[in-house]
């Protein structure tokens, strides 16, 4: 049973449990506080300092990613295709996401979670059978998948790439700068002329 005392509670004497409250480390406080001059951190310069990044850094020495040998390359002009194959649009279908006597677009294969939107387009694969008759109209296709709808009865519409865009991110690189030259060559071709007279 608890005493009198016990029971008896005061706001100046209430405490936390022991250990719940942590004193921070107080660092750069002089030589005394055992945490002075570095704060514990042993160094000085870029290691001393938050958010500080040495990744791969080796004191100058060339580093072992740049000393490794390459393999491959990314192709910056290669396109981003979303791939659909004819077995799992025929899935859709029979689980009734897909509308056999309407039009099969991008944006309806997209809706009904067959596909993922690609940059640059859908393109249609044989993988999978198929046993429906089925109108699509998609940016690309295999000659198999093409060749499965139309045997079913179907048929395939091969919208055809959008062009990349030209320079992007560099608009002086053809337009102003092909418009500066055939100024130029203009002027030249003018003085001549008329240096001939």
């Amino acid at each position: 049973m608890a005493s009198a005392r016990e029971l008896d509670m005061r706001l100046n004497e209430l405490r936390d449990n022991p250990g719940a409250r942590k004193k921070s480390k107080r660092v750069g406080r002089g030589p005394g506080s055992g945490k002075g001059k570095t704060s514990g951190r042993g160094v000085k310069g870029d290691k001393a300092r938050t958010g500080s990044t040495v990744n791969g850094f080796e004191g100058g020495q060339m580093p072992l990613h740049m000393r490794l040998p390459k393999r491959g390359f990314n192709n910056v002009f290669a396109r981003d295709f979303a791939v659909v194959n004819l077995g799992r649009i025929e899935e859709a279908v029979k689980a009734g996401r897909l509308d056999v006597n309407q039009p099969l677009t991008e944006e309806v294969l997209v809706k009904a979670g067959v596909s993922r939107r690609g940059k640059d387009g859908i393109r249609l694969l044989a993988k999978g059978t198929l046993s429906l008759k089925l109108f699509l109209e998609v940016t690309g296709a295999s000659q198999a998948a093409i060749d499965a709808v139309e045997k079913q009865g179907g048929s395939v519409t091969v919208i055809g790439l959008k062009p990349k865009p030209v320079n992007k991110g560099r608009p002086n690189a053809t337009g102003k700068r092909t418009e500066r030259r055939e100024k130029a060559a203009e002027k030249r071709a003018q003085r001549g002329a008329a240096a001939e007279a």
